[in-house]
């Protein structure tokens, strides 16, 4: 995918003060995902993009630029850092840029174009205290496989769960929806409670498995999930509210013919103190994209 040059010029050295900080997917005026947002005439170089994710420490910032309008070209080139790397989508910070854009440019739908993708993401800005907006993205395109008995028994031995402890329901996949998950999805609420891993084992496993989480989720009911999401391939421990992973387990179970009545609410970040809410929408056509949609507040 081409982008003009305009969109990507050096902008020089960066004073972190002008990123904006919004919590994405929150829970009302609490919990939610932070996110570091920064939109500019043109993109920054890529070291300095990933210099002042790493000073924001969150475990994503997303870097926003228009595209050429006298090219043809609409919308935003957008680009996201971890503090340790680049990844090529990440949700929860698509859902704070549509929140900062709305907030620039009023209530819209506003064309972004992805590394590997062009998506959209819809700001509103919501009555009342508190700078809430609500924000929905459209992934990319779904798709899923089911996971190498290989790679399922290194995931369990890396959380020190057992195979008795998967949900037969929802058999171990690779899914992706803009970036690459591998689901595991659990028996119980206490299973998911319990997870722990080492952090360094799991960037490992995560990086050589070409990952950017692991999606562990529950099936509370049929469409009410409780997830969590190890994000050891971006140096973070745990994410409290995970978008590409949301799409990407939403896509999978559309793949399995899970009786989701086209959408599927999702709680995480519990176990963080964190509490988040996601919402995924979608119909039946298989690898369409899906709807993620929640809150967004200011920091």
């Amino acid at each position: 995918m081409q982008f003009s040059e305009s969109a990507t010029q050096d902008q020089g050295h960066i004073d972190v003060a002008g990123v904006q900080r919004i919590a994405a997917f929150s829970d009302g005026l609490d919990g939610g995902n932070p996110a570091g947002v920064w939109i500019g005439a043109a993109l920054p170089a890529d070291t300095e993009m990933q210099r002042i994710a790493h000073a924001i420490g969150y475990s994503e910032t997303a870097f926003a630029a228009p595209l050429d309008a006298a090219a043809g070209e609409g919308g935003y080139r957008v680009r996201y850092f971890s503090p340790e790397a680049e990844v090529p989508f990440c949700g929860h910070a698509t859902i704070a840029l549509g929140a900062a854009l709305a907030a620039a440019n009023g209530d819209g739908v506003f064309a972004l174009a992805l590394n590997d993708a062009r998506i959209t993401v819809e700001g509103r800005r919501e009555d009342g205290e508190g700078g809430l907006v609500s924000a929905a993205l459209q992934s990319p395109p779904t798709r899923s496989a089911p996971a190498p008995q290989a790679t399922i028994a290194r995931a369990l031995a890396l959380f020190g769960y057992t195979q008795e402890d998967l949900d037969p329901r929802i058999p171990p996949a690779l899914a992706h929806g803009g970036a690459g998950h591998l689901v595991l999805a659990l028996r119980s609420r206490a299973l998911l409670a319990a997870m722990r891993y080492d952090l360094y084992a799991g960037r490992a496993f995560m990086r050589e498995l070409g990952i950017v989480t692991v999606v562990l989720a529950w099936a509370e009911s049929e469409t009410l999930f409780h997830t969590r999401n190890p994000f050891a391939a971006g140096g973070v421990y745990e994410d409290p509210a995970t978008g590409a992973g949301t799409a990407a387990l939403a896509g999978y179970l559309r793949d399995i013919d899970w009786p989701h009545g086209g959408q599927i609410d999702v709680v995480q970040g519990e176990d963080m103190g964190m509490r988040s809410r996601l919402r995924a929408s979608f119909d039946a056509a298989p690898g369409g994209s899906i709807r993620v949609s929640g809150m967004a507040r200011p920091l």
